[in-house]
């Protein structure tokens, strides 16, 4: 893949992901036990491309603390697992791929203490899934 077309996917997703941060804020009276519950939470972030595409970078976090992962390869990936704060707010997560042809598709989840909280999809030859929870 050229260098002009990995830096455009990664551009992007990083204005998505940020998207969704900035898009949730919190005011500045709210209590932040309530959020999730008051407790920390294990997070993974999933994504799964049809046959024959090419998972090439996601971005992923919780809140604002972003985690970049590029020179991915292959149909299927997962994050290490990542334990969010006590009041932690949201999760989020977005994913490139490039498609073997125009009906490839990309599924991203977000799975929160072993359970599928939130899915997106993305279908085409260029792919780019995103999802965001809020605990």
């Amino acid at each position: 893949m050229s260098q002009l077309l990995r830096g455009t996917l990664v551009a992007i997703m990083t204005v998505l992901f940020f998207g969704f941060v900035t898009s949730c804020s919190k005011d500045n009276d709210d209590n932040n036990n309530i959020n999730g519950g008051g407790k920390s939470h294990k997070i993974v972030f999933k994504a799964i491309a049809s046959s024959g595409s090419n998972i090439d970078g996601a971005v992923y976090g919780i809140d604002g603390n972003a985690t970049t992962a590029s020179s991915l390869s292959g149909t299927t990936w997962s994050s290490p697992e990542v334990t969010s704060e006590p009041g932690a707010y949201n999760a989020n997560v977005v994913v490139n791929a490039i498609g073997a042809n125009a009906s490839s598709t990309l599924k991203v989840q977000i799975w929160v203490d072993g359970e599928l909280k939130k899915e997106g999809t993305s279908s085409g030859q260029y792919l780019s899934a995103s999802a965001s929870y809020t605990f």
